[in-house]
C-alpha cells in the first residue's frame, strides 16, 4: 500500500484503477466531533469521554441483547448444561447460543466448565460480575412482563396511525 498526498491509501498491488481507502482516523475525528457536541448538551453523555462512552455502547449492546437478557436469567439458579440452556430458551438457534455464550464469556460474565467425560459435558454458571448484573436484568425482564399489555396498545395505536 502506499499513501498519497491527501492522506489516503491505495492498493500498489491493483491492476485496475486504486481503490482509495478512507483513513480511519478521518472518520474516528468525524465521529468524535459529533460525540463532543452530544457531550454538551446536558444530560447523562456529558460525564464520559469517547473512550468510555464506546466502551458503555458496546456493553449494553452485549447485556440488553434479548438473548443475553434470557441467558443471564436462565443462569440465576445456577450451572446449566449447554442442552438445558437451549431447551430453555425457546425459539435460540444453536449458533446464537454459542455465539452469545462466547460474548458472555470474552466479558467475564459467564463461566464455562467442560468435564472430562463420555459423552462430554459443559456447563455454564454465572461469575460474580455476571451475578452483579443479574438483578438488573431480571427487573428489566420483570418490567417489560409487567407492561406487556400497556406496551401492545401503544404499538397496536400507532401501527393503526400509520396504516
Amino acid at each position: 500500500m502506499t499513501s498519497d498526498t491527501k492522506g489516503t491509501f491505495m492498493c500498489a498491488e491493483s491492476k485496475k484503477e486504486p481503490v482509495a481507502v478512507a483513513v480511519e482516523s478521518e472518520l474516528r475525528r468525524g465521529r468524535t466531533n459529533v460525540r463532543s457536541n452530544v457531550r454538551k448538551a446536558p444530560g447523562p453523555c456529558e460525564h464520559w469521554n469517547d473512550d468510555s462512552a464506546d466502551f458503555i455502547r458496546e456493553i449494553l449492546d452485549l447485556v440488553g441483547d434479548k438473548w443475553s437478557v434470557l441467558i443471564i436469567g436462565t443462569l440465576a439458579d445456577g450451572s446449566v448444561r449447554y442442552s438445558d440452556l437451549a431447551d430453555a430458551i425457546p425459539g435460540i438457534s444453536q449458533r446464537m447460543l454459542t455465539l452469545t455464550l462466547k460474548q458472555l464469556q470474552r466479558s467475564g460474565l459467564v463461566d464455562r466448565t467442560a468435564y472430562a467425560e463420555v459423552p462430554p459435558r459443559v456447563e455454564y454458571s454465572l461469575t460474580a460480575l455476571g451475578s452483579s448484573l443479574l438483578a438488573t436484568v431480571l427487573e428489566l425482564a420483570a418490567w417489560s412482563a409487567d407492561r406487556h399489555v400497556e406496551i401492545r396498545r401503544h404499538q397496536h395505536a400507532y401501527d393503526t396511525r400509520e396504516a
